[in-house]
Protein backbone atom coordinates (compact mmCIF):
# COMPACT_ATOMS: atom_id res chain seq x y z
CA UNK A 1 0.00 0.00 0.00
CA UNK A 2 2.92 2.56 0.68
CA UNK A 3 4.43 1.66 -2.73
CA UNK A 4 1.32 2.81 -4.60
CA UNK A 5 1.21 5.29 -2.22
CA UNK A 6 4.74 6.75 -2.62
CA UNK A 7 4.34 5.42 -6.82
CA UNK A 8 1.22 7.77 -7.13
CA UNK A 9 3.03 10.70 -5.35
CA UNK A 10 6.04 10.43 -8.17
CA UNK A 11 3.89 10.01 -10.69
CA UNK A 12 2.33 13.60 -9.79
CA UNK A 13 5.27 15.30 -8.62
CA UNK A 14 6.59 14.83 -12.30
CA UNK A 15 3.24 16.11 -13.40
CA UNK A 16 3.78 18.88 -11.44
CA UNK A 17 6.96 19.52 -12.65
CA UNK A 18 6.25 19.43 -16.32
CA UNK A 19 3.15 21.29 -16.54
CA UNK A 20 4.87 24.41 -14.58
CA UNK A 21 7.86 23.73 -16.95
CA UNK A 22 5.69 24.16 -19.55
CA UNK A 23 3.45 27.26 -18.16
CA UNK A 24 7.18 28.54 -17.72
CA UNK A 25 8.35 27.92 -21.24
CA UNK A 26 4.68 29.65 -22.47
CA UNK A 27 5.70 32.75 -20.39
CA UNK A 28 8.77 33.12 -21.58
CA UNK A 29 7.44 32.77 -25.19
CA UNK A 30 4.91 35.38 -24.75
CA UNK A 31 7.08 38.00 -23.30
CA UNK A 32 10.03 37.43 -26.18
CA UNK A 33 7.03 37.95 -29.45
CA UNK A 34 5.78 41.07 -26.87
CA UNK A 35 9.03 42.59 -27.26
CA UNK A 36 10.23 41.50 -30.10
CA UNK A 37 7.00 42.72 -32.20
CA UNK A 38 7.57 46.08 -30.09
CA UNK A 39 10.80 46.59 -31.08
CA UNK A 40 10.23 45.62 -35.08
CA UNK A 41 7.72 48.37 -34.95
CA UNK A 42 9.89 50.59 -33.43
CA UNK A 43 12.60 49.99 -35.61
CA UNK A 44 10.19 50.59 -38.73
CA UNK A 45 8.80 53.39 -37.47
CA UNK A 46 12.22 55.09 -36.45
CA UNK A 47 14.59 54.12 -38.30
CA UNK A 48 14.16 56.46 -41.34
CA UNK A 49 14.45 59.35 -38.86
CA UNK A 50 17.44 58.65 -37.28
CA UNK A 51 20.47 60.15 -37.73
CA UNK A 52 23.33 62.20 -36.80
CA UNK A 53 21.50 65.45 -37.55
CA UNK A 54 18.44 64.15 -35.54
CA UNK A 55 21.28 63.45 -32.59
CA UNK A 56 22.66 66.94 -32.47
CA UNK A 57 19.77 69.20 -33.28
CA UNK A 58 17.58 70.84 -30.47
CA UNK A 59 14.08 69.95 -30.37
CA UNK A 60 12.24 72.12 -32.39
CA UNK A 61 7.84 72.56 -33.28
CA UNK A 62 8.77 71.33 -36.65
CA UNK A 63 8.78 67.73 -36.53
CA UNK A 64 11.15 67.74 -39.71
CA UNK A 65 14.06 69.70 -37.73
CA UNK A 66 13.42 68.47 -34.24
CA UNK A 67 16.32 66.72 -32.82
CA UNK A 68 17.28 64.77 -29.47
CA UNK A 69 20.44 67.05 -28.60
CA UNK A 70 19.45 68.53 -25.41
CA UNK A 71 17.34 65.56 -23.70
CA UNK A 72 20.08 63.42 -24.46
CA UNK A 73 22.68 65.82 -22.80
CA UNK A 74 20.29 66.48 -20.10
CA UNK A 75 19.97 62.41 -19.90
CA UNK A 76 23.27 62.39 -19.40
CA UNK A 77 24.33 65.12 -16.60
CA UNK A 78 21.41 64.02 -14.57
CA UNK A 79 22.39 60.10 -14.88
CA UNK A 80 25.73 60.97 -13.98
CA UNK A 81 24.83 63.57 -10.76
CA UNK A 82 22.54 60.69 -9.86
CA UNK A 83 25.07 58.38 -9.98
CA UNK A 84 27.61 60.46 -7.73
CA UNK A 85 25.11 61.09 -5.08
CA UNK A 86 23.36 57.38 -4.61
CA UNK A 87 26.34 55.16 -4.99
CA UNK A 88 28.83 56.35 -1.60
CA UNK A 89 25.03 57.07 0.14
CA UNK A 90 24.00 53.78 -0.80
CA UNK A 91 27.24 51.43 -0.38
CA UNK A 92 28.35 52.94 2.78
CA UNK A 93 24.67 52.48 4.15
CA UNK A 94 24.80 48.55 3.46
CA UNK A 95 28.35 48.21 4.71
CA UNK A 96 27.13 49.88 8.14
CA UNK A 97 23.94 47.41 7.70
CA UNK A 98 25.76 44.12 6.72
CA UNK A 99 28.99 45.54 8.94
CA UNK A 100 28.58 46.98 11.68
CA UNK A 101 24.98 47.71 12.86
CA UNK A 102 23.73 45.52 15.67
CA UNK A 103 20.64 42.83 14.97
CA UNK A 104 18.22 44.38 16.98
CA UNK A 105 14.61 45.84 16.50
CA UNK A 106 15.84 49.13 15.09
CA UNK A 107 17.62 47.69 12.72
CA UNK A 108 15.56 44.83 11.67
CA UNK A 109 12.56 48.15 11.23
CA UNK A 110 15.34 49.72 9.06
CA UNK A 111 15.98 46.63 6.94
CA UNK A 112 12.04 46.42 5.95
CA UNK A 113 11.57 49.70 5.17
CA UNK A 114 13.92 49.75 2.49
CA UNK A 115 12.93 46.20 1.43
CA UNK A 116 9.45 47.92 0.81
CA UNK A 117 10.69 51.06 -0.30
CA UNK A 118 12.29 49.49 -2.88
CA UNK A 119 9.11 48.46 -4.22
CA UNK A 120 7.01 51.85 -4.25
CA UNK A 121 5.70 52.85 -7.22
CA UNK A 122 7.82 55.49 -8.83
CA UNK A 123 5.29 58.32 -9.46
CA UNK A 124 5.16 58.52 -5.20
CA UNK A 125 8.68 59.30 -5.41
CA UNK A 126 7.71 62.15 -7.82
CA UNK A 127 5.39 63.41 -5.51
CA UNK A 128 8.13 63.30 -2.15
CA UNK A 129 10.14 65.06 -4.16
CA UNK A 130 7.76 67.93 -5.29
CA UNK A 131 6.86 68.93 -1.61
CA UNK A 132 10.45 68.12 -0.64
CA UNK A 133 13.00 69.55 -3.37
CA UNK A 134 10.48 71.46 -5.45
CA UNK A 135 8.39 73.55 -2.37
CA UNK A 136 10.26 72.81 0.59
CA UNK A 137 13.89 73.48 -0.07
CA UNK A 138 13.10 75.71 -3.38
CA UNK A 139 15.20 74.00 -5.88
CA UNK A 140 12.50 74.40 -8.73
CA UNK A 141 12.60 72.68 -12.08
CA UNK A 142 16.63 72.26 -11.85
CA UNK A 143 18.96 69.76 -13.00
CA UNK A 144 19.46 69.13 -9.14
CA UNK A 145 15.95 68.41 -8.42
CA UNK A 146 15.63 65.93 -10.82
CA UNK A 147 19.02 64.13 -9.59
CA UNK A 148 17.72 64.00 -6.11
CA UNK A 149 14.36 62.33 -7.36
CA UNK A 150 16.17 59.63 -8.98
CA UNK A 151 18.64 59.02 -6.00
CA UNK A 152 15.33 58.60 -3.81
CA UNK A 153 14.15 56.29 -6.66
CA UNK A 154 17.31 53.58 -6.69
CA UNK A 155 19.02 54.44 -3.50
CA UNK A 156 16.68 51.52 -2.00
CA UNK A 157 17.81 49.46 -4.51
CA UNK A 158 21.73 49.92 -4.11
CA UNK A 159 21.23 49.45 -1.06
CA UNK A 160 19.62 45.64 -0.91
CA UNK A 161 22.17 44.77 -3.97
CA UNK A 162 25.07 46.15 -2.04
CA UNK A 163 24.09 44.36 0.73
CA UNK A 164 23.68 40.81 -1.26
CA UNK A 165 27.38 41.33 -3.11
CA UNK A 166 28.57 42.36 0.73
CA UNK A 167 27.21 38.74 1.86
CA UNK A 168 28.90 36.42 -0.85
CA UNK A 169 32.40 37.27 0.87
CA UNK A 170 33.14 34.27 3.17
CA UNK A 171 33.50 34.99 6.67
CA UNK A 172 36.65 33.15 6.57
CA UNK A 173 38.14 36.01 4.74
CA UNK A 174 37.46 38.93 7.91
CA UNK A 175 38.55 36.02 10.17
CA UNK A 176 41.88 35.87 8.07
CA UNK A 177 42.53 39.58 8.25
CA UNK A 178 41.12 40.13 11.90
CA UNK A 179 44.03 37.63 12.95
CA UNK A 180 46.75 38.96 11.11
CA UNK A 181 45.86 42.36 12.99
CA UNK A 182 43.84 44.22 10.23
CA UNK A 183 40.95 46.41 11.97
CA UNK A 184 37.35 45.99 10.85
CA UNK A 185 37.61 49.09 8.79
CA UNK A 186 41.19 48.02 7.02
CA UNK A 187 39.34 44.41 6.36
CA UNK A 188 36.24 45.76 4.90
CA UNK A 189 38.83 48.47 2.44
CA UNK A 190 41.02 45.92 1.22
CA UNK A 191 39.17 42.78 1.34
CA UNK A 192 35.44 42.65 1.60
CA UNK A 193 34.89 45.53 -1.02
CA UNK A 194 37.08 44.43 -3.20
CA UNK A 195 35.57 41.08 -3.75
CA UNK A 196 31.89 42.47 -3.67
CA UNK A 197 32.48 45.18 -6.14
CA UNK A 198 31.97 43.83 -9.04
CA UNK A 199 28.28 42.80 -7.85
CA UNK A 200 27.63 46.48 -6.10
CA UNK A 201 28.71 47.92 -9.55
CA UNK A 202 26.83 45.89 -11.75
CA UNK A 203 23.85 46.25 -9.50
CA UNK A 204 23.82 50.16 -9.40
CA UNK A 205 24.57 50.26 -13.20
CA UNK A 206 21.16 48.43 -13.61
CA UNK A 207 19.32 51.02 -11.16
CA UNK A 208 20.69 53.76 -13.14
CA UNK A 209 19.49 52.05 -16.05
CA UNK A 210 16.34 51.89 -14.53
CA UNK A 211 16.24 55.58 -13.82
CA UNK A 212 17.32 56.78 -17.17
CA UNK A 213 13.57 55.32 -18.67
CA UNK A 214 11.78 56.59 -15.76
CA UNK A 215 9.11 59.66 -16.68
CA UNK A 216 6.50 60.24 -14.63
CA UNK A 217 8.94 61.30 -11.02
CA UNK A 218 10.17 64.00 -13.44
CA UNK A 219 7.25 64.67 -15.08
CA UNK A 220 5.52 65.35 -10.96
CA UNK A 221 8.28 67.99 -9.95
CA UNK A 222 7.73 69.81 -13.46
CA UNK A 223 10.79 68.79 -15.69
CA UNK A 224 10.35 70.94 -18.85
CA UNK A 225 9.39 69.48 -22.04
CA UNK A 226 10.59 71.53 -24.50
CA UNK A 227 14.37 72.93 -24.19
CA UNK A 228 16.21 74.36 -26.73
CA UNK A 229 19.55 75.16 -24.54
CA UNK A 230 21.85 72.91 -22.71
CA UNK A 231 22.04 73.14 -18.83
CA UNK A 232 24.39 75.38 -17.87
CA UNK A 233 24.44 74.62 -14.20
CA UNK A 234 23.08 72.03 -11.22
CA UNK A 235 19.88 75.08 -10.95
CA UNK A 236 19.77 74.86 -14.78
CA UNK A 237 15.98 73.62 -16.21
CA UNK A 238 16.74 70.28 -18.01
CA UNK A 239 14.45 67.54 -19.74
CA UNK A 240 15.14 64.39 -20.55
CA UNK A 241 14.74 61.40 -23.57
CA UNK A 242 11.74 59.90 -22.07
CA UNK A 243 10.18 63.21 -21.23
CA UNK A 244 10.82 64.53 -24.69
CA UNK A 245 9.56 61.00 -26.20
CA UNK A 246 6.22 61.49 -23.75
CA UNK A 247 5.96 65.54 -25.41
CA UNK A 248 6.35 64.29 -28.74
CA UNK A 249 4.09 60.98 -28.25
CA UNK A 250 1.29 63.26 -27.19
CA UNK A 251 0.89 65.53 -30.18
CA UNK A 252 -1.63 64.20 -33.41
CA UNK A 253 1.15 64.68 -36.11
CA UNK A 254 2.05 61.50 -37.90
CA UNK A 255 5.97 62.82 -38.27
CA UNK A 256 6.47 63.48 -34.53
CA UNK A 257 5.47 59.89 -33.57
CA UNK A 258 7.92 58.80 -35.86
CA UNK A 259 10.30 61.29 -34.07
CA UNK A 260 9.36 59.76 -30.66
CA UNK A 261 10.31 55.87 -32.53
CA UNK A 262 13.74 57.18 -33.40
CA UNK A 263 14.30 58.76 -29.42
CA UNK A 264 13.03 55.66 -28.37
CA UNK A 265 15.67 53.71 -30.65
CA UNK A 266 18.34 56.26 -29.14
CA UNK A 267 17.36 55.69 -25.50
CA UNK A 268 17.21 51.35 -25.89
CA UNK A 269 20.73 52.37 -27.74
CA UNK A 270 21.42 54.03 -24.19
CA UNK A 271 20.23 51.94 -22.06
CA UNK A 272 22.28 48.44 -23.85
CA UNK A 273 25.24 50.43 -23.74
CA UNK A 274 24.96 50.37 -19.65
CA UNK A 275 24.36 47.23 -19.24
CA UNK A 276 27.04 46.07 -21.71
CA UNK A 277 29.27 48.09 -19.77
CA UNK A 278 28.08 46.47 -16.67
CA UNK A 279 28.84 42.86 -17.64
CA UNK A 280 32.34 44.22 -18.83
CA UNK A 281 33.03 45.53 -15.83
CA UNK A 282 31.89 42.45 -13.74
CA UNK A 283 34.05 40.44 -15.32
CA UNK A 284 37.15 42.41 -15.57
CA UNK A 285 36.54 42.68 -11.74
CA UNK A 286 36.35 39.24 -11.16
CA UNK A 287 39.24 38.35 -12.85
CA UNK A 288 41.64 40.60 -10.53
CA UNK A 289 39.63 38.54 -7.60
CA UNK A 290 41.45 35.56 -6.13
CA UNK A 291 40.80 33.35 -3.38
Amino acid sequence: MNNLFGHRRRIYQRWAERTFLVAAYFALAVSLVTLAVLITDILMTGASRLSWDFITSFPSRRAGRAGVYSPLVGTFYMIVLTAVISFPVGVGAAIYLEEYAKKNFFTSLIEINIANLAGVPSIIYGLLSLELFVRLLNLGRSLIAGSLTMVLLILPIIILVSREALKTVPRSVREASFALGASRWQTIWHQVLPISLPGILTGTILALSRAIGETAPLIMIGALTYIAFLPDGLSSPFTVLPIQIFNWVSRPQHAFAVNAAAAIIVLLGVLLSMNAFAVWLRNRLQKRVSW
